[in-house]
């Protein structure tokens, strides 16, 4: 929840905040940038002229600290010097997302606030579905929702995934004023996600079966669960096409919309799955009918909005032509992501299936706790789509040392948040487990062991959390892929495995095996910003 500094040129795809300078929202910026150490740049640098008409200058510090004093003067009927054709957007719009300037955690509360709500609105979502089928349903149908679900949940998080590299791009060219570059990236998103959205929904509607029987869904769920996820994935275009709304309105800066959105669906989905579960009895195809209408609003919704308000985006023909270099780009700081969150998510069903092998209560326990877990680890994920817009916008502006800044500051918060967490998962850790499982006690008494050593993750992950919202501002999206896969691979998976094996009655080892693959995330993505981004290492600004 949802992320480069390559100096721009006109015939390469490399990703960053342009040397130009031009006048959006403001009469002239011309902004200095930090020292560049140009013998190691192999990138050539964009070249091209700015705005010499004379014209009242300000200008504009990079620093942090002296940046938040320093306003823009705004003028809302000037037209854009990059595309004189095009008015430049209103003040409306386009200051309620500006964090390139001001003071930076009243900022970053303003946009992770809304986002972390959206997240909680989203993972209720698949609760409710839950519920309602299991009031006016057997175990049949919550089975097959179930498996369904967890089928439904990783598409979705490969294309929120995906959709970075629409944010990152948005925000750079958001910061860098160049209003010409973000009509142009939504041209190139709504191209390359219509493609995206077509092969998906072709390719998940024809393997429904043999996903299901890889899951190993249990026969007297298959029909329902056949029924659940072709509905599902016959709606796979809404989920695109939400999710990249979404990441334009991000890239903006405006994490508002998207949670109003969410929102109206999440109401009208428990109207539907009331009327096809409980009225219609549709059983688990009610369920996903319901979802996929939702999901058919939230996109309508948006679209309307995108239709009547003043945000001073008017796509023209030629933003829709085809643009490898703006599509690369996307896709450069997307992929891996993309690939990141699916190999997580899979992560979790192995280790999953390894506590199925241990017996039911165990097998139950570490589900329960799996499930809290996912919600407390909401505030890290809104920190991480934080950091990397509030980055990326302030990276297309050259503004670093601010970047820097909102990386210690969403570090700050995220182990202060941890902190409480894990404090209070140790303290009320069994009465938490208690509260999903009221009358085993050996489920409880696992499951507060889980939870006793899984929260620790609680203070670790946000760490890694907001470096890689940070390396992918900087279209460095691969360290992120890099430190995640290493860590899944080297010790969280074979972490709980050996940990099974050698304490086959007790969950706190292999609860460790989840902070122990955070604590490896962090040194990598330490040495990483010390390679690529302290001072002693400018040029990865421009690299």
């Amino acid at each position: 929840m949802a992320h480069a500094s390559n100096t721009r040129h006109h015939t390469t795809t490399a990703i960053g905040p342009d040397r130009t300078t031009s006048t959006v929202g403001q009469v002239s910026a011309t902004r200095p940038v930090e020292p560049i150490n140009t013998s190691r740049t192999t990138e050539p640098i964009d070249t091209k002229p700015t705005d010499t008409k004379p014209a009242n200058t300000k200008p504009t510090c990079t620093d942090a600290n002296t940046s938040a004093n320093t306003e823009p003067t705004h003028a809302t009927d000037q037209t854009n010097p990059q595309n004189p054709e095009q008015p430049t957007p209103s003040r409306t719009h386009s200051n309620t997302g500006n964090l390139t300037h001001g003071p930076l955690i009243p900022a970053m509360l303003r946009f992770s606030i809304p986002y972390l709500i959206t997240c909680f609105l989203q993972s209720c979502y698949e609760l409710v579905d839950l519920l309602i089928v299991g009031r006016f349903n057997g175990a049949d149908s919550v089975s097959a929702v179930s498996t369904g679900s967890q089928m439904t949940h990783l598409v979705t998080v490969t294309i929120v995934g995906l959709t970075t590299g629409v944010t990152v791009t948005i925000s750079h060219a958001i910061g860098a004023r160049r209003m010409d570059k973000v009509q142009r990236q939504i041209g190139q998103s709504i191209r390359l996600f219509t493609l995206v959205a077509i092969i998906a929904t072709i390719i998940l509607a024809t393997c429904a079966d043999p996903l299901l029987r890889l899951l190993a869904t249990p026969p007297e769920a298959f029909s329902q669960a056949h029924d659940y996820v072709t509905i599902c994935f016959l709606g796979t275009p809404f989920i695109v096409a939400y999710n990249v709304i979404s990441a334009i309105f991000r890239g903006f800066g405006d994490s508002r919309h998207p949670m109003y959105f969410v929102a109206l669906a999440g109401l009208l989905n428990v109207g539907l799955d009331l009327a096809f579960i409980g009225g219609a009895h549709m059983q688990a195809a009610g369920a996903a009918l319901a979802t996929v209408i939702s999901q058919a609003f939230s996109v309508a919704a948006a679209l309307a909005y995108l239709k009547n308000a003043n945000t001073g985006i008017r796509l023209r023909a030629t933003d829709l032509t085809y643009d490898w270099a703006g599509t690369r780009q996307i896709l450069t700081i997307g992929t891996p992501i993309a690939l990141q969150e699916l190999c997580i998510q899979v992560s979790f069903i192995v280790i999953t299936a390894i506590a199925n092998g241990r017996g039911l209560e165990i097998s139950a326990s570490v589900g329960i706790v799996e499930k809290i877990i996912s919600f407390l680890f909401l505030v890290p994920s809104a920190m991480l789509s934080t950091v990397s817009v509030v980055a990326g916008q302030n990276a297309g502006a050259r503004q670093h040392s601010r970047s820097k800044t909102a990386l210690r500051y969403g570090i700050t918060m995220c182990v202060a948040y941890g902190a409480i967490m894990c404090v209070a998962s140790q303290i009320w850790g069994a009465d938490i487990v208690r509260i999903f499982s009221p009358d085993d006690e050996t489920v409880v008494r696992y499951g507060a062991q889980y939870l006793s050593s899984y929260s620790f993750d609680c203070i670790l992950a946000g760490v890694h959390f907001c470096f890689s919202g940070f390396f992918s501002a900087y279209g460095k999206s691969m360290y992120t892929f890099a430190h995640n896969i290493i860590s899944v691979l080297a010790v969280r998976i074979p972490g709980a495995y050996i940990a099974s094996l050698l304490w086959p009655d007790n969950l706190f080892p292999m609860g460790c095996a989840a902070p122990l693959g955070s604590l490896l995330s962090i040194l990598i993505c330490a040495a990483l910003y010390y390679w690529r981004f302290s001072k002693r290492h400018p040029v990865a600004f421009a690299a």
